[in-house]
Protein backbone atom coordinates (compact mmCIF):
# COMPACT_ATOMS: atom_id res chain seq x y z
CA UNK A 1 0.00 0.00 0.00
CA UNK A 2 1.31 3.45 -0.95
CA UNK A 3 2.10 5.78 1.95
CA UNK A 4 -0.02 8.94 2.02
CA UNK A 5 1.59 12.27 1.11
CA UNK A 6 -0.62 14.06 3.66
CA UNK A 7 0.95 15.18 6.98
CA UNK A 8 -0.15 13.71 10.31
CA UNK A 9 -3.65 14.93 11.22
CA UNK A 10 -3.57 18.33 12.91
CA UNK A 11 -0.10 19.23 11.60
CA UNK A 12 1.07 21.25 8.59
CA UNK A 13 3.70 21.10 5.89
CA UNK A 14 5.55 24.35 5.31
CA UNK A 15 6.66 24.82 1.72
CA UNK A 16 9.02 27.73 0.86
CA UNK A 17 6.15 30.24 0.42
CA UNK A 18 4.69 29.16 3.76
CA UNK A 19 8.06 29.55 5.43
CA UNK A 20 8.45 33.01 3.91
CA UNK A 21 5.19 34.07 5.58
CA UNK A 22 6.04 32.34 8.85
CA UNK A 23 9.50 33.89 9.05
CA UNK A 24 8.01 37.33 8.36
CA UNK A 25 5.38 36.84 11.08
CA UNK A 26 7.83 35.44 13.65
CA UNK A 27 10.32 38.18 12.80
CA UNK A 28 7.78 40.92 13.57
CA UNK A 29 6.80 39.21 16.81
CA UNK A 30 10.40 38.92 17.98
CA UNK A 31 11.27 42.47 16.94
CA UNK A 32 8.34 43.93 18.88
CA UNK A 33 9.00 41.91 22.02
CA UNK A 34 12.73 42.68 21.97
CA UNK A 35 11.79 46.36 21.76
CA UNK A 36 10.45 46.02 25.31
CA UNK A 37 13.72 44.47 26.50
CA UNK A 38 12.62 40.82 26.57
CA UNK A 39 15.33 38.21 25.97
CA UNK A 40 14.84 35.00 24.02
CA UNK A 41 15.07 31.57 25.66
CA UNK A 42 14.25 28.02 24.64
CA UNK A 43 13.81 24.64 26.27
CA UNK A 44 13.48 20.95 25.41
CA UNK A 45 10.56 19.48 23.49
CA UNK A 46 10.41 16.64 26.04
CA UNK A 47 9.79 17.19 29.75
CA UNK A 48 8.97 15.01 32.73
CA UNK A 49 5.28 14.07 32.77
CA UNK A 50 5.21 15.16 36.43
CA UNK A 51 5.94 18.76 35.47
CA UNK A 52 2.64 19.03 33.59
CA UNK A 53 0.71 16.90 36.09
CA UNK A 54 1.66 19.43 38.76
CA UNK A 55 1.26 22.70 36.88
CA UNK A 56 -1.04 22.29 33.87
CA UNK A 57 -4.83 22.16 33.59
CA UNK A 58 -6.61 18.85 34.05
CA UNK A 59 -8.02 18.80 30.52
CA UNK A 60 -4.56 19.06 28.94
CA UNK A 61 -2.97 16.42 31.18
CA UNK A 62 -5.79 13.89 31.01
CA UNK A 63 -6.97 14.34 27.44
CA UNK A 64 -4.46 16.23 25.30
CA UNK A 65 -0.95 15.33 26.44
CA UNK A 66 1.30 13.30 24.15
CA UNK A 67 3.35 11.10 26.49
CA UNK A 68 5.46 7.95 26.42
CA UNK A 69 7.76 5.78 28.51
CA UNK A 70 11.39 6.11 27.45
CA UNK A 71 13.91 3.28 27.46
CA UNK A 72 14.93 4.15 31.00
CA UNK A 73 11.31 3.56 32.09
CA UNK A 74 10.77 7.28 32.68
CA UNK A 75 7.39 8.83 31.90
CA UNK A 76 7.97 11.82 29.63
CA UNK A 77 5.68 14.16 27.70
CA UNK A 78 5.86 16.28 24.58
CA UNK A 79 5.36 19.87 25.73
CA UNK A 80 1.79 21.16 25.30
CA UNK A 81 2.67 24.63 26.61
CA UNK A 82 5.79 26.55 27.60
CA UNK A 83 5.01 28.11 30.98
CA UNK A 84 5.91 25.05 33.12
CA UNK A 85 9.26 24.82 31.28
CA UNK A 86 9.84 28.52 31.95
CA UNK A 87 9.09 28.03 35.65
CA UNK A 88 11.51 25.10 35.84
CA UNK A 89 14.26 27.05 34.09
CA UNK A 90 13.80 30.18 36.21
CA UNK A 91 13.72 28.11 39.39
CA UNK A 92 16.99 26.48 38.34
CA UNK A 93 18.81 29.83 38.10
CA UNK A 94 16.64 32.07 40.21
CA UNK A 95 19.59 33.85 41.83
CA UNK A 96 21.45 34.44 38.55
CA UNK A 97 18.76 36.15 36.46
CA UNK A 98 18.43 39.94 36.61
CA UNK A 99 15.04 41.03 37.91
CA UNK A 100 12.46 41.73 36.74
CA UNK A 101 13.03 38.70 34.50
CA UNK A 102 11.72 39.43 30.99
CA UNK A 103 11.76 36.42 28.66
CA UNK A 104 10.15 35.29 25.41
CA UNK A 105 10.16 32.21 23.22
CA UNK A 106 8.41 30.90 20.07
CA UNK A 107 8.29 27.15 20.78
CA UNK A 108 6.74 24.26 18.87
CA UNK A 109 3.88 22.79 20.98
CA UNK A 110 1.74 19.64 20.78
CA UNK A 111 -1.74 18.78 22.05
CA UNK A 112 -3.84 15.76 21.13
CA UNK A 113 -7.19 17.37 20.37
CA UNK A 114 -9.76 17.54 17.59
CA UNK A 115 -8.34 19.74 14.83
CA UNK A 116 -10.59 22.69 13.96
CA UNK A 117 -10.31 26.28 12.83
CA UNK A 118 -7.66 28.03 14.90
CA UNK A 119 -6.73 24.87 16.79
CA UNK A 120 -4.37 22.15 15.59
CA UNK A 121 -2.42 19.37 17.27
CA UNK A 122 0.90 21.01 16.48
CA UNK A 123 1.46 24.75 16.48
CA UNK A 124 4.00 27.44 17.28
CA UNK A 125 3.32 29.98 20.00
CA UNK A 126 4.87 33.24 21.09
CA UNK A 127 5.30 33.09 24.87
CA UNK A 128 5.99 36.33 26.74
CA UNK A 129 6.56 36.44 30.51
CA UNK A 130 7.84 38.87 33.11
CA UNK A 131 8.65 37.63 36.61
CA UNK A 132 9.19 40.05 39.48
CA UNK A 133 8.55 43.77 39.65
CA UNK A 134 5.41 45.48 40.94
CA UNK A 135 2.37 43.41 39.95
CA UNK A 136 0.43 46.40 38.63
CA UNK A 137 3.26 47.73 36.49
CA UNK A 138 4.11 44.27 35.20
CA UNK A 139 0.46 43.56 34.28
CA UNK A 140 0.25 46.90 32.49
CA UNK A 141 3.46 46.24 30.55
CA UNK A 142 2.42 42.79 29.38
CA UNK A 143 -1.02 43.94 28.22
CA UNK A 144 0.55 46.96 26.52
CA UNK A 145 2.98 44.66 24.77
CA UNK A 146 0.12 42.44 23.57
CA UNK A 147 -1.53 45.49 21.98
CA UNK A 148 1.76 46.68 20.48
CA UNK A 149 2.24 43.31 18.82
CA UNK A 150 -1.07 43.62 16.98
CA UNK A 151 -0.23 47.26 16.26
CA UNK A 152 3.01 46.12 14.60
CA UNK A 153 0.82 44.27 12.07
CA UNK A 154 -1.39 47.38 11.59
CA UNK A 155 -4.30 45.62 13.26
CA UNK A 156 -4.93 47.55 16.49
CA UNK A 157 -8.28 48.93 15.24
CA UNK A 158 -9.48 45.35 14.66
CA UNK A 159 -8.83 43.99 18.16
CA UNK A 160 -9.99 44.37 21.75
CA UNK A 161 -8.38 43.25 25.02
CA UNK A 162 -10.84 41.95 27.63
CA UNK A 163 -9.54 41.98 31.21
CA UNK A 164 -10.69 40.45 34.50
CA UNK A 165 -9.16 39.49 37.86
CA UNK A 166 -9.40 36.08 39.52
CA UNK A 167 -9.41 37.60 43.05
CA UNK A 168 -12.50 39.62 42.12
CA UNK A 169 -14.23 36.49 40.84
CA UNK A 170 -13.22 34.48 43.90
CA UNK A 171 -14.80 37.17 46.11
CA UNK A 172 -17.98 37.12 44.04
CA UNK A 173 -18.18 33.32 44.08
CA UNK A 174 -17.70 33.10 47.84
CA UNK A 175 -19.65 36.15 49.08
CA UNK A 176 -22.48 36.37 46.54
CA UNK A 177 -22.90 32.73 45.48
CA UNK A 178 -21.59 30.94 48.59
CA UNK A 179 -19.38 28.57 46.61
CA UNK A 180 -16.44 26.60 47.97
CA UNK A 181 -13.09 26.95 46.14
CA UNK A 182 -13.68 23.55 44.50
CA UNK A 183 -17.14 24.55 43.31
CA UNK A 184 -15.85 27.92 42.12
CA UNK A 185 -13.18 26.24 39.98
CA UNK A 186 -15.87 24.16 38.26
CA UNK A 187 -17.90 27.31 37.60
CA UNK A 188 -14.78 28.96 36.17
CA UNK A 189 -14.54 26.13 33.62
CA UNK A 190 -18.18 26.63 32.67
CA UNK A 191 -17.83 30.40 32.27
CA UNK A 192 -14.66 29.88 30.26
CA UNK A 193 -16.69 27.78 27.79
CA UNK A 194 -19.77 30.03 27.84
CA UNK A 195 -19.31 31.39 24.31
CA UNK A 196 -18.90 27.89 22.88
CA UNK A 197 -22.09 26.33 24.32
CA UNK A 198 -25.80 27.21 24.35
CA UNK A 199 -27.53 28.90 27.28
CA UNK A 200 -29.28 25.73 28.49
CA UNK A 201 -26.05 23.74 28.64
CA UNK A 202 -24.29 26.58 30.45
CA UNK A 203 -27.10 26.82 33.00
CA UNK A 204 -27.01 23.07 33.68
CA UNK A 205 -23.22 23.14 33.99
CA UNK A 206 -23.12 25.88 36.64
CA UNK A 207 -26.00 24.34 38.58
CA UNK A 208 -24.19 21.01 38.66
CA UNK A 209 -21.10 22.89 39.86
CA UNK A 210 -23.01 24.27 42.88
CA UNK A 211 -24.79 27.46 41.77
CA UNK A 212 -28.41 27.54 42.92
CA UNK A 213 -31.01 28.00 40.18
CA UNK A 214 -32.26 31.20 41.83
CA UNK A 215 -28.68 32.57 41.66
CA UNK A 216 -28.47 32.40 37.85
CA UNK A 217 -30.02 35.86 37.58
CA UNK A 218 -27.42 37.21 40.02
CA UNK A 219 -24.66 35.62 37.91
CA UNK A 220 -26.01 37.18 34.71
CA UNK A 221 -26.46 40.56 36.40
CA UNK A 222 -22.83 40.46 37.49
CA UNK A 223 -21.71 39.65 33.95
CA UNK A 224 -23.55 42.73 32.67
CA UNK A 225 -22.08 45.13 35.28
CA UNK A 226 -19.33 47.64 34.59
CA UNK A 227 -16.16 47.94 36.64
CA UNK A 228 -17.21 51.10 38.49
CA UNK A 229 -20.37 49.42 39.78
CA UNK A 230 -18.54 46.22 40.74
CA UNK A 231 -15.78 48.16 42.54
CA UNK A 232 -18.46 49.75 44.76
CA UNK A 233 -20.35 46.49 45.26
CA UNK A 234 -17.32 44.25 45.88
CA UNK A 235 -14.40 46.44 46.97
CA UNK A 236 -11.33 44.32 47.43
CA UNK A 237 -7.98 43.35 45.96
CA UNK A 238 -9.31 42.38 42.53
CA UNK A 239 -11.50 45.40 41.83
CA UNK A 240 -8.96 47.91 43.17
CA UNK A 241 -6.21 46.31 41.09
CA UNK A 242 -8.31 46.55 37.93
CA UNK A 243 -9.26 50.21 38.51
CA UNK A 244 -5.60 51.17 38.85
CA UNK A 245 -4.57 48.90 35.98
CA UNK A 246 -6.90 50.67 33.57
CA UNK A 247 -5.38 54.00 34.62
CA UNK A 248 -1.89 52.68 33.84
CA UNK A 249 -2.99 51.32 30.47
CA UNK A 250 -4.30 54.76 29.50
CA UNK A 251 -0.91 56.21 30.43
CA UNK A 252 0.73 53.58 28.20
CA UNK A 253 -1.38 54.65 25.23
CA UNK A 254 -3.49 51.50 24.87
CA UNK A 255 -6.55 52.39 26.95
CA UNK A 256 -8.81 52.54 23.88
CA UNK A 257 -8.11 48.88 23.11
CA UNK A 258 -8.83 47.50 26.61
CA UNK A 259 -12.15 46.81 28.38
CA UNK A 260 -13.32 45.10 31.56
CA UNK A 261 -15.17 41.79 31.04
CA UNK A 262 -16.12 39.67 34.09
CA UNK A 263 -16.71 36.60 31.89
CA UNK A 264 -12.98 36.30 31.11
CA UNK A 265 -11.68 33.43 33.26
CA UNK A 266 -8.74 31.66 31.60
CA UNK A 267 -9.32 28.08 32.73
CA UNK A 268 -5.71 27.22 33.58
CA UNK A 269 -5.45 26.34 37.25
CA UNK A 270 -2.30 28.38 37.81
CA UNK A 271 -3.79 31.84 37.10
CA UNK A 272 -4.26 33.77 40.35
CA UNK A 273 -4.65 37.47 39.46
CA UNK A 274 -5.19 39.53 36.32
CA UNK A 275 -6.43 37.51 33.34
CA UNK A 276 -7.00 38.80 29.81
CA UNK A 277 -7.87 37.72 26.29
CA UNK A 278 -7.33 39.48 22.97
CA UNK A 279 -10.34 39.32 20.64
CA UNK A 280 -10.67 39.82 16.91
CA UNK A 281 -13.58 42.22 16.34
CA UNK A 282 -14.24 41.05 12.77
CA UNK A 283 -17.76 39.54 12.37
CA UNK A 284 -16.18 36.75 10.30
CA UNK A 285 -13.57 35.89 12.92
CA UNK A 286 -15.04 37.12 16.22
CA UNK A 287 -13.14 34.97 18.68
CA UNK A 288 -10.37 35.04 21.27
CA UNK A 289 -7.03 35.02 19.47
CA UNK A 290 -4.84 34.58 22.53
CA UNK A 291 -4.62 35.44 26.20
CA UNK A 292 -2.74 35.20 29.44
CA UNK A 293 -2.62 36.28 33.04
CA UNK A 294 -0.86 36.39 36.37
CA UNK A 295 0.44 33.31 38.13
CA UNK A 296 1.82 33.63 41.66
CA UNK A 297 2.60 30.06 42.70
CA UNK A 298 4.08 28.42 39.64
CA UNK A 299 7.52 27.71 41.13
CA UNK A 300 6.37 26.33 44.45
CA UNK A 301 6.85 22.70 43.36
CA UNK A 302 10.57 23.35 42.89
CA UNK A 303 11.03 24.42 46.49
CA UNK A 304 12.21 27.88 45.48
CA UNK A 305 11.18 31.33 46.67
CA UNK A 306 7.82 32.67 45.50
CA UNK A 307 8.23 34.86 42.43
CA UNK A 308 5.10 36.22 40.85
CA UNK A 309 4.83 36.32 37.08
CA UNK A 310 2.51 37.44 34.32
CA UNK A 311 2.52 36.51 30.67
CA UNK A 312 0.65 35.38 27.59
CA UNK A 313 0.84 32.89 24.76
CA UNK A 314 -0.08 33.75 21.15
CA UNK A 315 -0.57 30.85 18.72
CA UNK A 316 0.59 31.20 15.14
CA UNK A 317 -2.62 29.74 13.68
CA UNK A 318 -4.99 32.25 15.30
CA UNK A 319 -2.67 35.14 14.45
CA UNK A 320 -2.53 34.02 10.82
CA UNK A 321 -6.33 33.85 10.64
CA UNK A 322 -6.53 37.37 12.08
CA UNK A 323 -4.06 38.72 9.51
CA UNK A 324 -5.88 36.96 6.69
CA UNK A 325 -9.32 38.17 7.83
CA UNK A 326 -8.15 41.79 7.77
CA UNK A 327 -5.89 41.50 4.69
CA UNK A 328 -2.80 42.48 6.67
CA UNK A 329 -0.38 40.07 4.98
CA UNK A 330 1.94 41.77 2.45
CA UNK A 331 2.78 40.37 -0.95
CA UNK A 332 6.07 38.58 -0.54
CA UNK A 333 8.79 39.05 -3.13
CA UNK A 334 11.03 36.32 -4.43
CA UNK A 335 13.95 35.48 -2.17
CA UNK A 336 16.14 34.60 -5.19
CA UNK A 337 17.98 37.61 -6.56
CA UNK A 338 19.95 36.26 -9.51
CA UNK A 339 20.21 33.21 -11.72
CA UNK A 340 23.43 32.76 -13.70
CA UNK A 341 22.90 30.59 -16.78
CA UNK A 342 25.23 27.90 -18.09
CA UNK A 343 24.96 27.46 -21.88
CA UNK A 344 28.35 25.70 -22.23
CA UNK A 345 30.50 23.67 -19.79
CA UNK A 346 33.57 25.84 -20.51
CA UNK A 347 31.72 28.93 -19.19
CA UNK A 348 31.20 27.41 -15.74
CA UNK A 349 34.43 28.85 -14.33
CA UNK A 350 33.26 32.39 -15.17
CA UNK A 351 29.71 31.71 -13.99
CA UNK A 352 31.07 30.46 -10.65
CA UNK A 353 33.21 33.60 -10.30
CA UNK A 354 30.15 35.79 -10.83
CA UNK A 355 28.27 33.73 -8.24
CA UNK A 356 31.08 33.97 -5.64
CA UNK A 357 31.44 37.71 -6.08
CA UNK A 358 27.71 38.31 -5.77
CA UNK A 359 27.23 36.00 -2.78
CA UNK A 360 30.02 37.90 -1.02
CA UNK A 361 27.76 40.98 -1.18
CA UNK A 362 24.84 39.11 0.40
CA UNK A 363 23.08 38.45 -2.90
CA UNK A 364 21.10 35.22 -3.34
CA UNK A 365 22.37 33.43 -6.46
CA UNK A 366 21.28 30.17 -8.09
CA UNK A 367 22.73 28.25 -11.02
CA UNK A 368 20.85 25.76 -13.25
CA UNK A 369 23.07 22.77 -12.31
CA UNK A 370 22.93 21.65 -15.94
CA UNK A 371 23.99 22.95 -19.34
CA UNK A 372 21.01 24.27 -21.29
CA UNK A 373 19.90 26.50 -24.11
CA UNK A 374 19.40 30.24 -23.76
CA UNK A 375 15.60 29.91 -23.95
CA UNK A 376 15.25 26.99 -21.58
CA UNK A 377 17.40 28.60 -18.92
CA UNK A 378 15.49 31.88 -19.21
CA UNK A 379 12.27 29.90 -18.56
CA UNK A 380 13.97 28.22 -15.59
CA UNK A 381 14.93 31.60 -14.11
CA UNK A 382 11.32 32.76 -14.41
CA UNK A 383 10.02 29.60 -12.78
CA UNK A 384 12.38 30.04 -9.81
CA UNK A 385 11.23 33.63 -9.44
CA UNK A 386 14.68 35.15 -9.89
CA UNK A 387 14.70 38.93 -10.12
CA UNK A 388 17.65 39.08 -12.54
CA UNK A 389 19.28 36.60 -14.90
CA UNK A 390 22.81 36.64 -16.35
CA UNK A 391 22.86 35.38 -19.94
CA UNK A 392 25.90 34.46 -22.03
CA UNK A 393 25.23 35.56 -25.62
CA UNK A 394 27.86 34.47 -28.15
CA UNK A 395 28.35 37.92 -29.68
CA UNK A 396 28.44 39.69 -26.33
CA UNK A 397 30.78 37.14 -24.79
CA UNK A 398 33.20 37.56 -27.70
CA UNK A 399 33.41 41.25 -26.71
CA UNK A 400 33.97 40.44 -23.01
CA UNK A 401 30.35 41.19 -22.10
CA UNK A 402 27.24 39.40 -20.81
CA UNK A 403 23.53 40.20 -20.87
CA UNK A 404 21.70 41.01 -17.62
CA UNK A 405 17.93 40.78 -17.92
CA UNK A 406 15.59 42.20 -15.28
CA UNK A 407 12.71 39.74 -15.10
CA UNK A 408 10.62 42.20 -13.10
CA UNK A 409 10.56 44.82 -15.85
CA UNK A 410 11.66 42.90 -18.94
CA UNK A 411 14.53 45.34 -19.52
CA UNK A 412 17.91 44.00 -20.62
CA UNK A 413 21.37 45.59 -20.47
CA UNK A 414 24.83 44.63 -21.77
CA UNK A 415 27.49 44.61 -19.06
CA UNK A 416 31.27 44.17 -19.13
CA UNK A 417 32.29 40.94 -17.37
CA UNK A 418 34.39 42.95 -14.92
CA UNK A 419 31.34 45.03 -13.94
CA UNK A 420 28.74 42.26 -13.47
CA UNK A 421 28.79 42.28 -9.66
CA UNK A 422 28.54 46.07 -9.28
CA UNK A 423 25.83 46.39 -11.97
CA UNK A 424 23.68 43.67 -10.44
CA UNK A 425 24.05 45.23 -6.99
CA UNK A 426 22.91 48.52 -8.49
CA UNK A 427 19.90 46.96 -10.23
CA UNK A 428 18.79 45.13 -7.08
CA UNK A 429 18.78 48.39 -5.13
Amino acid sequence: MAISTEPYKGTRDFYPKDMQFRNWMFGKLAQTVRGFGYLEYSGPMLESFDLYAAKTGEEIVNQQLYWMMDRGDRKIAVRPEMTPTLARMVAGRINELARPIRLYSIPNLWRYERPQRGRLREHWQLNVDVLGGDNLYADAEVITLAVEIIRAFQGESKMLVKVNHRALMNLFFSERLGLSPEQAQKVVKAIDAKDKIDEAKFKNWVIEAGVQENQIAELNRFFASDLAAIAKELPGEGALHLVRLFELLKESGVGAQVVFDPTIMRGMDYYTGTVFEIYDTSPENRRAMFGGGRYDNLMGIFGKEALSGVGFGMGDVSLQHFLEAHQLIPEFKSEIDVMITLPKPELRVLAEKFARDLRATGTSVITPLAVGSFGNQLKLANRHGAKLVVLFGDDEFARGEVLVKDLRTGEQVTVKTADVSSKITELLK
